[in-house]
């Protein structure tokens, strides 16, 4: 697989190199550019500075839940789930590219690696793990290799007493997140908290209180792993096992160095360590965290992008393709093919999917994220609904959208409450932002967008109290 232009680019290393602040440079330096992030949360953040750069109608941002794309827009900051695929730009940026092997979403950032391009230059930011494989599949692509700015060191574990301020305590479990963030108002008086989850708004809220200092402490998810750059000095692992979609497990050295290696901004040496209850790590995989020597990756996730609707089994088919290559594993089961294969089985629906657009619209639907984490037959009850009503009135009714919606804005209980409606209303801020499925979307992505924010500003209320 060879690029004949010779236009890839990867630029890779740990944590703290400034890969990502060297990409957005060299992206923003041409005339129009893709940027293509693994979180929301990133691609909002570097929204907002390319606005700040060149002015709000030249950038747009295109996320699950938000779209806000300028007719002028030249530089489209994205989810990678989010990246369009009918764009002509100079330059794409596709960063985390080392994420291609996840299981979860391995799959979308190898279709991005695959087929994303720029007219003038394509750069892929990650992890040296990953660069083996990227000279195998492509043996002309230039890669710049990056160092730290600064050292990483482990020290000894610690208790929470022993934390120094602008430490960062990592939780995999939303109960101790919640858990450890009121030990430590409790007694050290209090703590930012920042997870994947929370919207931009409380996230950008909890972030503020921690770098203007009004609070000494942050705690947080693996999200901070993924290039939140904060000015944190130590991070505290609370665990070192996660639940990561399919069963609980131990974190692998490099997921653990990725997160570690926040510690330490530009040339301000890091620690991190263990919290006491948190196990121990062996001197291997501490020496193999300092000097961020990992494990190369060897395989990638990869389906098939090119699928054929003209009825369900060749759709099936389509998805069954397997790849070209022995070291893309195929990706079966992932959460949208579920959801279809789950949804065929209804004889309601089976009856309905008699032309290309109706097995296209199913499959759109089934794409809709499930925020709230429900994997049941509720989820799937509210998948097939949307999609009756669609086929019904070629669009969600208002009255049905408003008996779902608007009721969420109102709110009883504490920060579980709250945190829920907050991924419920993601749901139909997805939704509002689907072209085509709504009349007046303006007006609903509006909406949905001051719930959640007025839910959010609760949220953030409830965290800081």
């Amino acid at each position: 697989m060879n690029e004949v232009d010779g236009n890839l680019v990867a630029i890779l290393g740990p944590t703290n190199t400034g890969k990502t602040y060297l990409a957005f440079d060299r992206m923003m330096a041409y005339q129009s550019g893709i940027f293509g992030f693994p979180l929301r949360l990133l691609a909002r953040e570097n929204y907002d500075k390319a606005v700040k750069q060149v002015g709000i109608n030249k950038v747009a941002l295109i996320t699950g839940e938000e779209k806000f794309i300028p007719k002028e827009a030249k530089y489209f900051f994205c989810t990678v789930e989010s990246v369009p695929k009918n764009l002509n730009v100079e330059c794409v940026v596709i960063d985390e590219i080392q994420l291609a092997s996840d299981y979860e979403r391995g799959h979308i950032f190898t279709d991005n690696l695959l087929h994303t391009r720029g007219e003038y230059e394509t750069i892929l930011l990650g992890s040296l793990t990953i660069k083996s494989l990227l000279l195998r599949l492509f043996p002309k692509i230039k890669i710049e290799s990056k160092v730290r700015f600064s050292r990483l060191s482990f020290v000894a574990n610690k208790n929470f007493s022993k934390l120094k301020p602008r430490s960062a305590i990592i939780a995999f479990n939303i109960n101790d997140i919640y858990q450890i963030a009121e030990n430590l108002r409790s007694h050290r008086g209090g703590a930012a908290v920042v997870l994947g989850s929370l919207s931009p708004r409380t996230r950008n809220a909890q972030v503020e209180i921690y770098e203007d200092k009004k609070v000494d402490y942050l705690v947080a998810t693996d999200a901070i792993g993924m290039g939140l750059n904060l000015n944190i000095n130590h991070v505290a692992f609370s665990s070192v096992e996660k639940f990561d979609g399919r069963f609980k497990r131990n974190l692998h050295s490099n997921e653990l160095g990725q997160i570690a290696g926040r510690a330490g901004r530009y040339e301000n040496n890091g620690t991190f360590s263990l919290l006491k209850n948190a196990g121990e790590l062996d001197i291997k995989t501490i020496q193999n965290i300092e000097d961020s020597n990992f494990d190369s990756i060897n395989k990638i996730y990869w389906r098939n992008s090119n699928l054929d609707f003209t009825s369900v089994d060749s759709f099936l088919n389509s998805l069954k393709t397997f790849p070209v290559y022995s070291y893309f594993i195929h990706k079966k089961n992932a959460v949208d093919e579920l959801n279809f294969r789950n949804l065929i089985d209804d004889i309601l629906i089976r009856k309905l999917l008699t032309n290309e657009n109706r097995i296209k619209l199913l499959w759109d639907v089934c794409r809709i994220p499930d925020f709230q984490k429900l994997f049941n037959d509720t989820y799937l009850q509210l998948l097939k609904t949307i999609f009756l009503l669609l086929v019904k009135n070629d669009q969600i009714p208002n009255p049905w959208l408003e008996r779902n919606i608007l009721g969420l804005h109102k709110f009883n209980g504490g920060i579980e409450e709250l945190s829920l409606k907050i991924s419920q209303i993601r749901t139909w801020t997805y939704i509002s932002n689907h072209q085509s499925w709504i009349d007046n979307q303006k007006y609903w992505q509006e909406t949905t967008q001051d719930i959640e924010n007025s839910l959010s500003d609760k949220l953030h209320e409830g965290l800081i109290n």
